[in-house]
């Protein structure tokens, strides 16, 4: 049989990475401000904290799952560390135990959808109001201030060009795709993804594997808290609001469906770009925000519209 040779056009990838192109170009013509490398790396500072988000994101629905806590989780890790540093204690040692916040927050939610059997969505969704309110509870309400302590990080650039938060999703990018394509544990994930009893019984531990991906996913919520601290330098208790819905939202325009066992980390790296894209030729053509909340909507639906399509090719 002869090999075809040529660009897939049926994958996702290749028509999202053709429409980010298009939209370069069309952008460019009208404001040549667009592709000015100051404003590409622009566009990659405002989705780092997404795009960390959405890897996370990406594997949980991969296995399966889904956790709509993830905004609030980011958050109270945030809030963690900022009252931590504010109480005199060390800079790592804050760090650390708002990450170890965030594992510990994943790992309750792959716990009790593990044991439960309860649909992930629900969970994760009654998770993040606990989340959100211990926040408010810890903040008080207030905007909570790092004071500068996370500047190396948020200032710092390498050749005086390169923000170092870009370098943080780089990493997480990379983990993401090692782990779910260089380990066993990743393809037992797109196991449990595409058909739950079938991998339970070829002998994987189901649950654990659960628990592990939320856990996995509390990770990233840690190390995306300290950029998103480092960025903003302070933090309030409702400022996680929307990233779970941009991350759900860019990890199926990558082409991961809601079916989970099918996806790619690339997939919805692309998927963060575009949403990241969208929004600052949005900035540049100075679109009212009304405007954009409406195209946002837009995009929303049809990403759904566009994973129910490919459902249904498969099926």
């Amino acid at each position: 049989m002869k090999k075809k040779s040529g660009l897939n056009f049926k994958d996702q990838r290749i028509l999202l990475a053709f429409v980010i192109v298009g939209i370069v170009i069309v952008v460019s013509i009208i404001n040549p401000k667009f592709i000015e490398l100051k404003n590409i790396i622009q566009i990659f500072q405002q989705i780092s904290v997404m795009g960390i988000l959405t890897m996370a994101m990406a594997l949980l629905l991969i296995s399966g799952g889904i956790d709509l806590s993830i905004g609030n989780l980011m958050v109270l890790s945030a809030i963690c560390m900022s009252t931590l540093i504010a109480s005199g204690v060390a800079l790592p040692l804050a760090i650390l135990v708002g990450i170890i916040v965030a594992i510990a927050c994943g790992a309750l939610n792959g716990f009790i959808i593990a044991k439960s059997k309860c649909v992930p969505l629900i969970i994760s969704l009654g998770t993040s109001q606990i989340f959100y309110g211990i926040s408010l509870t810890i903040s008080g309400g207030r905007i909570m201030s790092f004071n500068g302590t996370l500047d190396a990080i948020g200032s710092t650039k390498i050749a005086d060009v390169f923000p170092v938060m870009l370098f943080f999703l780089i990493a997480m990018i990379f983990v993401a795709y090692v782990l779910l394509n260089r380990t066993k544990y990743g393809r037992r994930l797109v196991a449990i993804g595409g058909n739950e009893k079938n991998a339970y019984l070829s002998g994987i531990n189901v649950d654990m594997h659960k628990i592990g991906i939320y856990i996995i996913s509390g990770l990233f919520c840690g190390v995306a808290a300290i950029v998103f601290s480092a960025r903003l330098d302070s933090v309030s208790a409702s400022a996680g609001s929307g990233y779970e819905l941009n991350a759900l939202t860019a990890a199926i325009i990558g082409g991961i469906t809601f079916e989970g066992g099918r996806g790619t980390i690339s997939g919805a790296f692309l998927g963060c770009l575009f949403m990241g894209v969208v929004t600052n030729a949005m900035n540049i053509l100075r679109v009212e925000s009304y405007t954009q909340t409406i195209v946002t909507g837009i995009i929303i639906v049809i990403a759904v519209v566009l994973s129910n399509i490919n459902n249904l090719r498969k099926n």
